[in-house]
């Protein structure tokens, strides 16, 4: 893995040193993220719970004026906001903590992949400072969605265990979503410090659930309501350009989950016949931690997040996680 980021941290700097330096408008932006507990910084590193998210996005600032059905259905800000489309590509998975054993094992997390595109929509309001995001997913879970061959690879590749038991994974669900975020300002500070409120709903067969959070971020920054793409590289602050932040970021979040297709369905035993697999009920309250920095230089940027979880069923553990993201916009 570690060989996999090398890589791109290789491109983008390259791709930094070739934009033109007297472009100071960029609507463009590319993002790939990477969540793993093997990335996890405090404590030991681990296979277990949610293991890895990986994901793809291509964001750019939309035209002032447009006149797709689907555009003027979009929640916007207001008269005064910057808005963005995006669309994204995803995989998610799940493995319970031993990954050696073959057989099922009850007493803990099952096997569970997701693939799936996302079509996205994020509209800022920098005068009134609040934003709605939107996004819309569909996608597939079960043996579709290709997460025991992406996870063998990657094992064969950094000399991991390879697992064993995604024979026992949760079966095929067709997964759609719909996500909806409103965000506000609380307090800012000389674009030295900056505390933002949130909250996102998620229905639909993926995951039903609703989510609230607090954002503190400390640093040099460019305000966060002044849109999606500003938030990563260089900024206009008061008509100056700023080449380059940095900011720390806590986000503690409560959720309420009714549904997870990834923690609950149903799986094929050893015969191919349907089992259900829900033997560990839902744990419906969940709460977690993220913390991290983002550095952002030009048209790169970079950052590393670690979440800490309380567990997703009854009974079972806590979890950690760390993320790894890159930026490039143009």
């Amino acid at each position: 893995m570690k060989y996999i980021y090398a890589s791109f941290i290789a491109i983008f700097m390259l791709m930094n040193l070739s934009v033109n330096a007297q472009k100071q408008e960029r609507d463009h932006l590319f993002r790939v993220y990477e969540d793993n507990d093997f990335f996890n910084l405090i404590g030991n590193n681990t296979d277990r719970a949610y293991t890895n998210g990986t994901r793809f996005d291509f964001f750019q600032k939309a035209k002032t004026k447009q006149r797709s059905f689907l555009y003027k259905l979009w929640p916007k800000a207001g008269p005064s906001s910057t808005n963005f489309t995006g669309w994204s590509i995803a995989q998610l998975m799940v493995t319970p903590n031993d990954i050696s054993v073959a057989s099922y094992q009850s007493n803990d997390y099952r096997y569970s992949g997701a693939l799936f595109v996302a079509r996205s929509f994020y509209s800022y309001d920098p005068v009134r400072k609040f934003s709605f995001q939107t996004e819309a997913l569909a996608g597939v879970r079960g043996p579709q969605a290709m997460a025991k061959q992406t996870q063998t690879v990657v094992h064969k590749m950094i000399n991991s265990g390879v697992p064993q038991g995604w024979n026992n994974q949760l079966g095929t669900q067709a997964l759609l979503n719909l996500t909806f975020t409103a965000e506000r300002n609380l307090l800012a500070w000389k674009h030295i410090v900056e505390l933002n409120a949130g909250v996102q709903g998620r229905v639909g067969s993926a995951m039903d659930a609703v989510l609230v959070y607090p954002v503190l971020r400390i640093g040099k920054m460019s305000p966060y309501f002044n849109g999606y793409i500003d938030q990563f590289g260089s900024y206009q602050d008061h008509g100056k350009p700023n080449k380059m932040q940095y900011y720390l970021i806590l986000k503690p979040t409560s959720s309420f989950v009714a549904y997870n297709a990834l923690l609950e369905g149903t799986r094929k035993d050893r015969f191919g016949d349907k089992v259900q697999a829900n033997e560990i009920p839902l744990a419906h309250k969940v709460l977690d931690v993220q913390g991290g920095i983002v550095i952002a230089y030009g048209n790169l940027s970079a950052s590393y997040l670690l979440t800490r979880s309380t567990a997703y069923e009854k009974g079972l553990y806590e979890h950690r996680f760390g993320t790894l993201e890159l930026y490039y916009k143009w």
